[in-house]
């Protein structure tokens, strides 16, 4: 990537080995200008390579090379870099910009004459796809016409049409490469040649990814604004977002394809689904269809999604643009997302859960706590039965003896529990979590694993987890490189925690055991965790415990909690329980509670200070008058028994004993029954009403019309 971006220009005698024409004065200033950009081009090393064989005709390379790629990707200076050494091989260059040429065949051939007046050639053509109606003319009637020496190289910013390797035999003189962002060292080196401050670096890498424009421009207002390079967090100015997205995107055809764009650039993936999630009144399929092939959109398995610079200034444009609706796009997709993965198989909710944890986390300085973009790709495995001695192995050797006796009671235990984490590439193990379900424990395991003991122990001295409930943990995140610290592995351990706690049923608290509190208390603070006002957990080996009660504040207050701070910036303090005005009612407590909602149905005065007012499930079915919800609640648990046969009867006992004023003789007389059977039948409507309550209570809502359950 050369520091200018200017492309060939010139025509073609402009472009001739021995620069005809020119005065030896602008030959000078040509000369300084090729020297500059020979001095800041960095990177491309198998691009050079690739034309270095052909320039020289080795066996096998090719006699023409199409280079494609985004809008500031260094397409114009590598062909600047191919021209100088094409140059300096004594080859005559002859340089078209398609911005100076007209779209003609006569205009294309009058810039390109001079290529037929020499044996060897280099022609050279830039912004290639403004021929694309001319495509097929210039590869099936100019190009074969070329003297056999000719070496062409053509960049653009689309990738060639199909046709071109539809032919075998352009598949031997033809070679296609798309031009990928920098590596990482390549990227420093070229901040460096643009004199940015080192201290600086892995922000403007970060922000950057790879691309050379935005390094550029990145490295340009990093060098002249104001910012101090003690700020913890930097962010690129308006400006650089600007010329960004007028270099790479452009204008839109319409409002419908720009919220197109603004959903790309807030996701991962976008599919036709999505976009008619998103935006039900517009045509997806139309839509999508244009995305698809948008030169700064990448094709993958699960939809398209931009380059990652081209993400983050969409999304930080539209966030600057339009707040407001940028929060309502915000709150459409994360719903959406919560939907997949409480309901999706698991794969899919799995990436639903990816999905949920990107867009949370578009905050600025929420990139501390995230992978690296140029770190290798990892992916999630179950754990498999011949993974387990490697995963002992591999805590042995990262977290110590104590630790690998923990993880292998519990891979005897709860195997089901660990997911591992491999490289894409290699299938190289990194590491592993462990989520663990923990309803109670015994002797063996709390003497064992003291960490998960004490967690269970805190929690059950706060709110109790309660019948038919559990505790889940995030007990081990065990890794080979980056240990505690974020890197992709880290983001799979994320996704997981995330889809197991929107996923799981009767989860009444969650709690992630962090070898490293201090570091990640800012991020799980954001996520509505807080940490117990007790020790820290084994304070002597570290530890520390990040917990939520799903009951006091479920999942869709949750979310609405982490949406509200995500505009907001980092939390300047660190969460605390939170106190919620609702009841965790026992057993027991709800039982009772129904019995005296019964015995006041004829008096609502009586029920004011029934206990299931401050549950959950009476206060999302109130609007303002708990009362009557409690009252219409009992009565549904109660009407639910005449809707089978089988408790038909029991309905009509229980109706006739709460809802009049008779005495419980005169209502078995009205029934006909022995005394004994109608408190035989009572009682079991009453544990039928009791256990439809506390069903409904534990799912935090009214489910769906089933037979009720058997009674004795």
């Amino acid at each position: 990537m050369a520091k200018g971006d200017s492309a060939l220009r010139s025509g073609p005698g402009g472009n001739s080995a021995d620069g005809h024409g020119r005065s030896g004065e602008s030959s000078r200033l040509a000369d300084r200008l090729a020297s500059a950009r020979l001095q800041y081009f960095v990177g491309r090393r198998e691009e050079l390579a690739l034309f270095r064989r052909a320039l020289a005709g080795e066996p096998g390379a090719p006699m023409v090379i199409v280079l494609h790629g985004p809008g500031g990707m260094g397409k114009s200076a590598l062909l600047q870099r191919f021209a100088a050494e094409a140059r300096d091989a004594g080859r005559p260059v002859v340089g078209v910009d398609a911005r100076t040429v007209d779209f003609s065949p006569a205009a294309f051939e009058e810039a390109t004459a001079e290529v037929f007046a020499q044996d060897n050639a280099v022609l050279l053509v830039d912004d290639f796809e403004r021929y694309r109606d001319m495509e097929e003319w210039i590869r099936d009637r100019f190009l074969p016409r070329l003297p056999a020496g000719a070496l062409v190289v053509v960049a653009g910013r689309l990738a060639p049409d199909p046709l071109w390797k539809a032919d075998l035999a352009w598949s031997e003189v033809l070679q296609v490469v798309p031009l990928k962002e920098l590596g990482p060292a390549d990227s420093a080196a070229l901040l460096t040649s643009q004199g940015a401050d080192p201290s600086l670096h892995a922000a403007l890498l970060g922000f950057a990814a790879g691309h050379p424009l935005a390094l550029r421009l990145a490295a340009e207002a990093a060098t002249h604004d104001n910012t101090s390079t003690d700020e913890v967090f930097w962010a690129p100015l308006r400006a650089v977002v600007d010329r960004l997205l007028t270099h790479m995107v452009g204008k839109p055809p319409s409002s419908a394809h720009r919220r197109a764009l603004e959903v790309c650039g807030h996701v991962v993936d976008t599919t036709e689904e999505l976009l008619r999630v998103v935006l039900p009144d517009e045509d997806a399929t139309e839509l999508f269809a244009w995305l698809r092939q948008l030169s700064f959109m990448k094709s993958g398995p699960f939809g398209v999604c931009p380059y990652d610079v081209v993400r983050d200034a969409l999304d930080s444009d539209f966030r600057w643009r339009d707040p407001e609706r940028y929060k309502a796009m915000h709150r459409t997709l994360r719903r959406h997302f919560v939907e997949r993965v409480r309901n999706a198989p698991e794969k899919e909710a799995l990436r639903a859960a990816r999905e949920f944890n990107h867009i949370v986390s578009r905050a600025q300085w929420l990139r501390e706590f995230q992978g690296g973009r140029d770190e290798a790709a990892v992916h999630e495995q179950p754990m498999r039965p011949e993974d387990a001695p490697a995963l002992i192995d591999l805590t042995l050797r990262v977290e110590g003896e104590h630790n690998s006796r923990v993880v292998a009671h519990w891979l005897k235990r709860q195997p089901e529990a660990f997911h591992v984490h491999r490289r894409c590439d290699t299938g190289q193990l990194l590491g592993f979590i462990a989520w663990l379900r923990i309803d109670d424990l015994d002797d063996e395991t709390r003497t064992v694993d003291p960490v998960t003991a004490e967690a269970w122990e805190l929690v059950s001295s706060m709110t109790p987890p309660r019948q038919g409930e559990h505790l889940g943990v995030a007990r081990f995140m065990v890794h080979e490189e980056n240990c505690h610290r974020p890197s992709r592995s880290w983001d799979l351990v994320r996704m997981r925690i995330v889809f197991e706690l929107l996923r799981a049923k009767h989860c009444a608290w969650s709690c992630v055991v962090s070898a490293e509190p201090k570091f990640w208390a800012p991020l799980m603070t954001y996520l509505g965790m807080f940490q117990p006002p007790h020790r820290a957990v084994r304070a002597d080996r570290g530890y520390g415990l990040f917990c939520h009660d799903w009951r006091a504040v479920r999942v869709d207050e949750w979310a609405e909690g982490i949406d509200a701070r995500l505009l907001s910036g980092a939390p300047a303090l660190a969460a605390k329980e939170p106190k919620s005005r609702l009841t965790s009612l026992s057993r027991e407590e709800s039982d009772a509670a129904v019995r005296e909602a019964l015995r006041s149905w004829l008096d609502p005065g009586g029920l004011a200070d029934n206990p299931l007012l401050r549950s959950r499930l009476v206060e999302e079915l109130s609007e303002g008058d708990p009362v009557t919800a409690l009252r219409d609640l009992i009565g549904k648990a109660v009407q639910r028994l005449n809707s089978h046969a089988r408790t038909r009867q029991l309905h009509e006992v229980l109706t006739m004993t709460y809802h009049s004023t008779s005495t419980q003789d005169a209502v078995a007389r009205r029934l006909n029954m022995a005394f004994s059977t109608y408190r035989r039948h009572l009682a079991r409507a009453l544990d039928e009403v009791r256990e439809t309550v506390w069903d409904w209570e534990v799912h935090g809502r009214i489910r769906a019309e089933q037979e009720p359950s058997q009674g004795s």
